[in-house]
């Protein structure tokens, strides 16, 4: 019997070996050989077939969210490569494990502007932690294994692989790799010293949390961590899960539309323990809530991999380490009598006082529909969300209960949700998934309404439709009132549309008429999409676009 095999059985084989259970696509003839291998695999891992390769990718980041795996996922050359980098560029900037297999012109057609020929090295370099192209079959093991070891250590992120058509027919022995296998960096002794000086000698101190790497464990230690110092804790830019946001300690999220009383006690903190985040742009508004490159406050920044210590804030303590290593040695160290008991208190008080419903113009109140949906769905139920001002009221009055509850992009992508959700589904099929989008970020990704029909995954879509793109206009108001342009949309009937596919779906126009229609998706069994009219002035819990634009006059 030969001991030769295709590349394209090769690949399929190393997947089975690193633990793949799961992969999305759209398929593509210059991998073919690649999908006659996972028929063989069939019963070993499964193949959705997606409908845009941004959908596809967008599930399988959002598997690597869920799973701490690569999320993996297969499109053709060109066209299907350029479409799917949306999600490459969601998995670096939310520091997610993910690997995109590329099909790719043959080997003896290459620097010819072939059919949809691209050097993904030069493509995807700044999207990914690793780029490469794999030269022969008998060195598919070797490539597939860097690229598991590469996505999940150090830095979470991800990688991608270019198959040129040809490899992929080609018949070679290659020697199997071992299954991948994580390496962490955990702190020092003398770093937890060190940590507990600083923190012994604080008097306002605050943790802030975030970032790719977690586990359950780590979020458990962690919040027995700053139980025993009585820390308030802050979470970075679209990281709520990291924490019970129903915990006493809990202080409120550094993202958009931030708690002013929030940002205060940041400016006000003498210390700041940041354990995972980046502390990038939307965290830190800009790089103003914290001054660079030495920060007024005491700065302890622990992070996976040592190249974002000192990237832009330069730490009096910087620690390496995985999140599980440092949270477990966090967890037991000894605690000194601390004096601030007050201040986190007041902290925890100040979020809860947040989160309560707030008065808005118009039938529909999303605050009180999220305020409800705190109530009804349960503690592990995933919710997802892309970009627009509508998840700003998800963000603010939705509070997660348990860590892998929540699905949102740093990366500020518009049509994430839909997707996300989707692979969600496929990740938890006995967990409720609901995605949030606006009527904007949805028809980006909507089509995959049909991926999750064809695969009996019931996802609940949430679409808040005011018929503009909301994000922009509030922009366009503050910057230039009364001379919009490009922000209006025509939009079709939702509920129509989501029907057309075998959804279930209904039209909510008053607050009171959403907790029928959910209770009614729940019960459809299908997946199911409620259409929600919410009044377009009401831009945000706090602002409204008419408010904005007469201030804004009043300045010029």
């Amino acid at each position: 019997m030969s001991n030769l095999r295709s590349g394209g059985q090769i690949l399929v084989d190393q997947l089975k070996i690193h633990g793949c259970e799961l992969a999305f696509c759209v398929p593509g003839e210059s991998y073919l050989a690649v999908l006659d291998a996972f028929y063989d695999a069939r019963a070993q891992i499964r193949l959705i077939t997606c409908r845009h390769e941004a959908g596809a990718a967008n599930m399988a980041e959002a598997y690597g969210k869920l799973t701490g795996k690569p999320g993996i996922c297969f499109v053709t050359r060109g066209p299907g490569a350029t479409h799917a980098s949306v999600g490459l560029h969601t998995a670096f900037q939310d520091s997610t494990p993910m690997i995109l297999f590329i099909g790719q012109v043959a080997r003896d057609q290459t620097e010819r502007e072939a059919f949809q020929e691209i050097d993904y090295r030069r493509m995807l370099g700044p999207l990914t932690k690793w780029v490469a192209e794999i030269p022969s079959a008998d060195r598919v093991p070797e490539f597939v294994s860097r690229a598991f070891h590469t996505a999940v250590n150090g830095r979470p992120g991800p990688v991608a692989l270019a198959l040129p058509e040809d490899m992929l027919t080609e018949r070679m022995a290659a020697a199997d790799s071992r299954r991948f296998s994580r390496i962490e960096a955990a702190p020092r002794p003398e770093d937890m010293v060190r940590l507990g000086e600083i923190l012994g000698s604080a008097e306002r101190p605050l943790a802030v949390i975030g970032g790719g790497g977690w586990t359950d464990a780590a979020c458990q230690a962690f919040t027995q961590f700053a139980e025993r110092w009585s820390l308030p804790v802050a979470t970075s830019f679209r990281g709520k899960d990291r924490i019970d946001n129903r915990h006493a300690l809990y202080a409120g999220d550094m993202g958009i539309g931030i708690d002013p009383r929030l940002g205060a006690r940041i400016a006000e903190a003498d210390v700041l323990l940041v354990a995972g985040p980046r502390l990038g742009e939307m965290t830190t508004n800009g790089y103003t809530r914290l001054e660079a490159p030495v920060p007024k406050q005491r700065l302890v920044h622990i992070f996976p991999a040592a190249e974002e210590l000192n990237r832009v804030y330069q730490a009096e303590l910087g620690i390496v380490s995985g999140m599980e290593a440092f949270t477990r040695d966090a967890a037991a160290m000894k605690v000194p009598p601390v004096s601030w008991s007050g201040w986190t208190q007041t902290a925890g008080a100040d979020y809860r006082e947040f989160v309560k419903p707030v008065e808005v113009k118009g039938a529909v109140n999303p605050s009180e529909i999220f305020a409800w949906l705190n109530q009804r769905l349960p503690d592990d139920a995933i919710l997802t969300n892309g970009a627009g001002n509508y998840a700003g009221w998800l963000h603010r009055f939705f509070l997660q209960k348990r860590f892998h509850t929540q699905l949102a992009p740093t990366s500020g992508a518009m049509g994430y949700g839909v997707p996300a959700a989707i692979g969600a589904k496929a990740v938890h099929p006995d967990r409720m998934v609901v995605a949030c989008a606006g009527d904007g970020c949805f028809l980006m990704t909507g089509q995959e309404l049909a991926t999750a029909v064809q695969y009996n995954l019931n996802v609940i879509v949430l679409v808040f439709n005011n018929s503009i793109y909301g994000t922009i206009r509030m922009h366009q108001e503050r910057e230039y009132p009364a001379r919009t342009i490009g922000t209006d949309l025509k939009n079709p009937d939702f509920a129509a549309y989501a029907k057309a596919f075998g959804c279930w779906s209904s039209t909510v126009r008053a607050t009171a008429e959403f907790a029928p229609a959910f209770e009614a998706a729940v019960a459809s069994g299908k997946p199911a999409l409620i259409e929600i009219i919410t009044d377009p002035d009401q831009i945000s819990p706090t602002a409204t676009l008419s408010g904005m634009r007469s201030a804004a006059l009043k300045q010029k």
